[in-house]
């Protein structure tokens, strides 16, 4: 009994929740108002090719790269959400944590006029800069809006799809991010996340540090976890796909350990029944 409830401690952070939400929020405002896009967890920046290299890491093309201009890749995901979420002409999406707007930027161009994306982040910083990004792209239909993911600014079975790159795992109430998901989506409307899951318990100064919470580590779940909280809101369908070759990015987002061998990027999806 008592290694099981050891067991389950070395998964979770001691980090209140509030200071958790208040690091995140500094962290990324910090990164929102800086002049040139940042890569990775870090806060140094890097040149367009670097940048541009490490995005085609996460999944994406080398076209949806060039149909973005400067300043909504700020290269902070771990996947393409879009890759797996099958959008179709006329949806409605909502971006959990949209950022700098990258993400909802390409939905937009799928679902075209007829269609609608709405960005949601916590951070005032990253909201300003995402709707300056608006007039850069010529975008009609995409909109941001300031909220937390746990307490979504949308109305009830509003949406088609819901997308979110790596934003998930910092939150300190992940199921109720699963409820509001559910809440918001329309019968039959689905889930496509990338995220980090939690593949071996992070040592106890990496679990516990502000650092690492807010740089898509310690806040990762395991797959078993992930797969409990989206059954409890409701989802049905559900599939978590790991992707093992997203070693190759996460080894650099610390220089002090192979952050690989506690985490990976996986695309996880679900469906609200009709």
């Amino acid at each position: 009994m008592s290694n099981s409830t050891n067991s389950e401690r070395d998964d979770v952070t001691t980090v209140d929740a509030e200071t958790q939400r208040r690091a995140v929020r500094e962290r990324y405002g910090t990164i929102a108002t800086d002049e040139s896009s940042c890569c990775g967890d870090s806060l140094s920046c890097c040149d367009d090719t670097e940048l541009e290299d490490k995005t085609e890491q996460l999944g994406y093309t080398a076209d949806d790269i060039d149909s973005i201009a400067d300043g909504a890749n700020l290269g902070l995901g771990c996947g393409n959400p879009n890759a797996i979420a099958s959008l179709d002409a006329g949806e409605t999406v909502l971006d959990l944590g949209s950022g700098g707007g990258f993400d909802c930027f390409l939905a937009a161009d799928e679902v075209g006029e007829e269609g609608r994306v709405i960005g949601v982040d916590m951070t005032p910083e990253m909201i300003e800069r995402a709707r300056s990004n608006v007039d850069k792209n010529d975008v009609t239909n995409a909109e941001f809006r300031l909220g937390e993911i746990e307490h979504l600014p949308v109305a009830n079975q509003s949406v088609d799809v819901i997308i979110s790159n790596c934003v998930i795992n910092l939150s300190p109430d992940k199921p109720q991010v699963f409820r509001e998901a559910y809440r918001a989506l329309r019968p039959g409307g689905r889930l496509a996340i990338s995220d980090v899951v939690m593949t071996a318990p992070l040592p106890a100064d990496a679990r516990n540090d502000i650092e690492s919470l807010t740089g898509c580590i310690a806040g990762a779940a395991t797959i078993e976890s992930l797969q409990t909280m989206l059954a409890d809101a409701g989802f049905e369908d559900v599939q978590i796909d790991p992707k093992e070759e997203s070693g190759e990015f996460i080894r650099e987002w610390d220089d002090s350990r192979d952050l690989s061998d506690y985490v990976v990027s996986a695309a996880i999806e679900g469906h609200k029944p009709q």
